[in-house]
């Protein structure tokens, strides 16, 4: 078993470069993680729970991880999942196990966006990106946390990434999967408002849930694992509220340009270390790779991986790898599992 401590720094890209060029990363296997349907996950039965947290704009649910004692990460998923169909299964692979004996996670949940959640009222504002992530402030105060690791999927990657601009001592590292750091495109906002205008009228319709399965797989994504599409197919038709779904599209396909360049002189970067994954399937690789070189390259690791689309769940191993090594590259301790030794 391997515990390695905070007082021993090693530059992140190097420690990324190092990994990507190894052996390891390739002869990581996915024998060790379970497919569960998202609707049967709960982190009960790792000892977490949730707490409703009073914000300017309303409450979110925030579901907490691991030993408040430790180090803090916190997450905040994509477009129509929640902290559990998003997180669950990932935090649950065997090398995240040993990893969260060393971190606390603290799962934010987007406003509507849990399971069984109420509709919102039809007068109901919904918030915008920027006040999204300024809600992370009453999350941080709630469980009186003065700086966070952000760990964040699509939407919720551009949420964390605005909160890193905004508040920047509050953000210690960044992890961010499929981040698209500018505005929607015409053919993005195109297809999104027809898919809003649906779940409104229609609830969850073909189009939408076809909309959905590229957003996060990529294409041909039944030729590579039939049971995971149809584990979330079940849970898109299932247990999405459309209603509430359709104001978060709203939000982002409204998001404006992070603002954010390579050139720090106007002091608009992420100015801590970044890790900047995605599949080599994924429909967002080429946004990544926009965000990549706005970045500082002292700071930004970019990170594609090879056969995925929807990395968390396909190469769960590749990424608790890459995302432990940054982490130890950042001089954090981690400990890993003898499993994964």
């Amino acid at each position: 078993m391997l515990n390695l401590f905070k007082r021993k720094v090693i530059p992140a890209a190097e420690v990324i470069r190092t990994a990507m060029t190894s052996e390891s990363m390739d002869d990581i296997k996915l024998e060790n993680i379970q497919l569960l349907l998202p609707l049967a996950r709960s982190l009960s039965t790792n000892g977490g729970h949730e707490e409703r947290v009073e914000t300017d704009r309303g409450s979110l649910l925030v579901a907490v991880q691991g030993n408040r004692s430790k180090p803090a990460i916190l997450t905040y998923h994509d477009l129509g999942l929640n902290y559990i169909s998003s997180f669950q299964a990932f935090f649950n692979y065997i090398e995240m196990r040993g990893l969260l004996e060393n971190f606390c996670v603290y799962h934010v949940n987007a406003p509507g966006q849990e399971e069984d959640s109420a509709t919102f009222p039809e007068d109901y504002i919904y918030p915008t990106m920027d006040e999204l992530a300024q809600q992370l402030n009453f999350v941080l105060s709630h469980f009186g946390l003065k700086s966070v690791i952000g760990f964040g999927v699509g939407l919720g990657a551009n949420i964390l990434a605005r909160f890193a601009l905004a508040e920047p001592s509050k953000v210690a590292a960044l992890c961010l999967i499929n981040c698209v750091s500018t505005q929607a495109g015409w053919i993005e906002w195109g297809y999104q408002k027809l898919n809003a205008r649906h779940l409104r009228s229609k609830g969850m319709t073909q189009g939408v849930l076809d909309y959905l399965m590229w957003h996060h797989f990529g294409r041909d994504t039944e030729e590579r694992n039939h049971d995971l599409v149809q584990v979330y197919k079940n849970y898109f038709e299932r247990h999405v509220n459309p209603t509430n779904l359709a104001l978060l599209i709203d939000s982002y396909i409204k998001r404006t340009d992070l603002n954010i360049a390579r050139d720090c002189d106007n002091g608009r970067t992420l100015h801590m270390a970044t890790l900047n994954i995605t599949g080599a399937l994924s429909p967002h690789v080429d946004e990544t790779v926009t965000l990549n070189g706005r970045l500082d390259p002292t700071k930004c690791s970019w990170m594609k991986i090879s056969e995925c689309g929807m990395v968390l769940e396909e190469q769960p191993g590749k990424v608790s790898e890459a995302f432990r090594l940054f982490l130890q590259g950042e001089g954090y301790s981690v400990k890993r599992t003898p499993d994964s030794e």
